[in-house]
């Protein structure tokens, strides 16, 4: 069942019961390095996969701090990561032990009213949507149970590394959720608030849609820096001077405006620079609840888009990184062992040293 066992990697063995190391939400703030056992099949159409890379999100941070009520405690946190399938359940039909897959950040079972309609955060089965690493046990481990198999592994082609395929699951699969949602258009300015991972995911998915304006606010220097050298025809502005820039458009703002950033401040600066009769897509998850003041928008006419990604595009995403079209790898810009996930951790949460994104390798020891 597990031929990988035999090579000693595997922690430790008691009472038949193989353990794994797992990083798990012990409490608020409180997050550690434990021993676990191995998942198994607990439903047909679950599959076991080797994870062979992950990464840290800010939605773990959340979770870290209190952020998240559904989070429950005990579980292995994580949801970015790409593996090796190692056993299926007996109606898995896509996958098969061996093959290199890329995990969906939501859990979905495919046949309800939102699954058919491609609102696949929505799903009403008991552990549809977030589940990984929020509900039920995710992929900052050795070894993760992907609950509906079909549906949450996607494949990668041969010529797609591990790397290349990281971030597929969630930011990059946010990002192209968030321009295919905001209805972009060629002769479109498009306005993105926050230049961290998954801004910078969407601005790579929004470039898919040629506007023929692109500007991103940004408020740390490096990171603007970043974004200037990484993707030159993108303008850059700080915060101070987004609204005085985007009112001198031709339309008095941007036809789109995609909040990535999640504070009290970028939410009403997201509004704000909008164009009458302009889409506000809303991709951030805010630690507090945010205000609405309809007076001062009033006639604005604005159409807001919310919520959490619907995360049914995995299968396009590696086809156009295969096809040279979009390329994230220039964003991991750290890399950790599994056993110095905490360093990771510090190093990603007070974004030291330039960080972006981190990788963090399961089996380097």
């Amino acid at each position: 069942m597990y031929p990988e066992w035999s090579d000693g990697r595997v922690t430790e063995i008691y009472l038949n019961v193989v353990f794994m190391k797992a990083y798990t939400y012990i409490d608020h703030s409180h997050f550690e390095l434990i021993d676990k056992p191995i998942p198994m099949i607990i439903d047909p159409k679950d599959a076991i996969v080797k994870v062979t890379l992950g990464s840290i999100c800010s939605s773990d941070l959340h979770i870290k701090h209190g952020s998240v009520p559904r989070a429950v405690k005990g579980i292995t946190v994580g949801h970015e990561m790409v593996g090796i399938v190692s056993e299926v359940g007996a109606e898995v039909k896509t996958v098969r032990p061996g093959d290199r897959v890329t995990v969906n950040v939501e859990t979905f079972c495919g046949k309800c009213f939102f699954c058919r309609n491609g609102y696949v955060n929505n799903c009403t089965d008991a552990n549809g949507g977030w589940a990984l690493g929020c509900r039920i046990d995710g992929g900052q481990a050795e070894y993760v149970r992907v609950p509906y198999a079909d549906q949450g592994l996607d494949k990668i082609p041969d010529t797609v590394s591990d790397e290349q395929a990281l971030l597929v699951g969630d930011v990059l699969a946010t990002g192209f959720w968030a321009a295919r949602i905001s209805e972009i258009k060629e002769d479109d300015t498009v306005l993105i608030i926050g230049g961290g991972p998954t801004g910078i995911c969407t601005l790579l998915c929004v470039m898919l849609k040629k506007p023929k304006r692109m500007i991103l606010c940004e408020k740390s220097a490096e990171r603007q820096k970043f974004i200037k050298d990484h993707y030159p025809s993108v303008e850059v502005i700080g915060p101070e001077d987004c609204l005085a820039h985007m009112s001198t458009c031709e339309r008095g703002g941007a036809d789109v405006v995609i909040e990535v950033a999640g504070s009290e401040d970028t939410f009403q600066l997201a509004w704000q620079c909008a164009r009458p009769n302009a889409i506000v897509t809303v991709v951030a998850l805010y630690d507090k609840p945010q205000s609405l003041p309809l007076p001062d928008m009033y006639g604005k006419n604005l159409t807001f888009k919310t919520g959490g990604v619907d995360g049914c595009d995995c299968f396009e995403t590696l086809r156009l990184i295969e096809e040279g079209k979009l390329d994230t790898t220039p964003l991991i810009t750290h890399r950790f062992p599994l056993r110095e996930i905490e360093e990771a951790y510090r190093v990603f949460e007070n974004r030291l040293d330039g960080v972006i994104k981190v990788a963090i390798l399961m089996w380097q020891r």
